[in-house]
């Protein structure tokens, strides 16, 4: 018997998956169409739904069949004398297609993150550095704003902690928008900068770090918060340089007592508003902990850990003299800081997002 080559054993797979969810979408359209489903809302709801996901793998399955068959009439005319020239010119970009075909596909197959639609809570603190650190800080939250606010997203300050240079000791922020967090995901992790600091006299070039946090926004069916865990306590909010900024208890400080997380916000007036966002931050942060705590538990499995959004991890250096940004993960070098540092990440980002599809590709076995 002849031996098969891994594309074809790999052709084979693909097209027995695609075959199981051809099946499966037509037996929730023919559940649709009962009587029965349609007046029970919740279950209809919920076949809509998935069905609605499957959609866009059953649209690219009828395109590949297409093309086989395409694939298969061209096939044929190479036996014939005047149209062989034709075919095989045909042939050679109905394979290109099929190729690209399966390769969307495979994409398209691989499981979805549950938190890719989700909104953003941004934390950028500076590291190592001093002053420097807090202004590279400002850096880097200006650079996703501009980048959110091109991609059509809106950012909101939660809170902040300011430098004496006007730099950011810590600044959190919301990034509001369908699909933030599947652009974000990936810059978690400590960004290095080596430049010349304005506090330095003699021109030397200093190396710098401040680290960055990019949690999913929990929905409330995310996460259960009980009060009984909760420690709230209020004080009196305080400004640059340790001067109160007003007269009333209005800083809210929420301790969550199962993980001793601790949550603080100062920046509105009013004490109600403050516990708001800080509630906003602490459920993002443990929905964050249960994703990473899952996340650990897959990773003693396929040991793969390299872009895994790690915050101890040195993941991208700025180097400013010689105008470069590295992101070390994917070894990947452009000498584009200006329009980087100006929002334009796409070309970063897209890259990562290819380097993380073909690695659950090869743990999939697609």
């Amino acid at each position: 018997m002849k031996s098969l080559k891994n594309t074809e054993l790999e052709v084979i797979v693909l097209e027995k998956k695609l075959k199981e969810i051809e099946e499966k979408y037509s037996e929730i359209e023919k559940e649709l169409s009962n009587p029965d489903i349609v007046s029970d809302m919740e279950k209809y709801k919920s076949l809509s739904s998935e069905l609605k996901k499957l959609s866009p793998i059953v649209e690219k399955a009828n395109e590949y069949e297409k093309t086989l068959k395409e694939i298969k009439e061209n096939e044929e005319l190479l036996e014939d004398e005047e149209l062989k020239e034709l075919a095989r010119e045909e042939l050679k970009g109905l394979k290109e297609k099929k190729e690209t075909l399966e390769n969307e596909i495979k994409v398209l197959l691989l499981p979805k993150d549950e938190a890719d639609e989700n909104n953003v809570i941004l934390e950028i603190r500076a590291g190592t550095g001093g002053e420097e650190a807090a202004l590279f800080a400002a850096d880097l939250f200006r650079m996703y704003t501009r980048f959110a606010e091109r991609k059509g997203f809106k950012v909101e300050i939660l809170s902040k902690s300011v430098s004496d240079t006007g730099g950011f000791k810590e600044i959190i922020a919301e990034i509001k928008g369908k699909g933030a967090y599947s652009l974000f995901k990936f810059e978690s992790g400590t960004h290095r900068v080596q430049r010349i600091p304005i506090t330095e006299s003699q021109g030397r070039i200093h190396t710098s770090a401040a680290t960055v946090a990019v949690l999913p926004e929990a929905e409330n069916i995310d996460v259960e918060i009980k009060p009984e865990d909760l420690r709230i306590d209020v004080f009196r909010a305080s400004g640059h340089g340790g001067q109160h900024v007003n007269t009333t208890d209005s800083a809210v400080r929420i301790t969550h007592l199962p993980t001793g997380i601790v949550v603080s916000c100062q920046d509105e007036k009013s004490q109600y508003k403050n516990k708001e966002k800080a509630m906003k931050i602490l459920k993002s942060r443990l929905y964050d902990l249960l994703r990473r705590q899952k996340e650990e538990e897959r990773a003693k499995e396929r040991r793969s850990q390299i872009g895994s959004g790690d915050r101890s991890e040195r993941i991208r250096t700025y180097n400013f003299p010689q105008g470069r940004v590295t992101d070390h993960r994917i070894n990947l070098t452009l000498y584009k800081l200006d329009s980087i540092m100006e929002g334009e990440l796409d070309e970063l980002i897209e890259a990562l997002i290819l380097d993380d599809q073909a690695k659950k590709l090869k743990e999939s076995g697609l």
